[in-house]
């Protein structure tokens, strides 16, 4: 039995290939720049409002180029990318208020150092 197929073998494209690498470098010189704000900052929310940003940018270049979102009609993109931004806000609103909600139940308090007359007298 003789099989016949339509398929044709392209070429490799060379400038595809280079333009692949070209957001590989970028991702891991982000991911760099990630480890080195890791390792070179102390915790706090300056250090983690720059890695959800620089989060959102590596997802940016991931969707854009590898899963090929970039390449395809404005309006393909909006009906994706919108609906998402408002999922995340809703489950970021979601855990504030379940957050707060537990907090209440279990009547955590937020501690706020009180300044005493003792550790103002220790400072004179």
């Amino acid at each position: 039995m003789e099989q016949t197929s339509n398929v044709v073998v392209q070429p490799a494209d060379k400038e595809k290939i280079k333009g692949i690498w070209k957001i590989a470098l970028y991702l891991a010189l982000l991911t760099a720049v990630e480890y080195a704000f890791a390792f070179g900052m102390e915790a706090g929310t300056l250090r983690n409002m720059i890695f959800i940003g620089l989060t959102i940018v590596k997802a940016f270049y991931i969707v854009s180029e590898f899963m090929h979102l970039g390449h395809e009609v404005k309006g393909l993109i909006y009906t994706i990318i919108l609906p998402m931004i408002f999922i995340l806000w809703l489950i970021v609103a979601l855990v504030e208020l379940e957050g707060v909600a537990v907090k209440e139940s279990k009547g955590t308090v937020d501690f706020v150092p009180s300044v005493t007359k003792e550790v103002d007298d220790s400072f004179k």
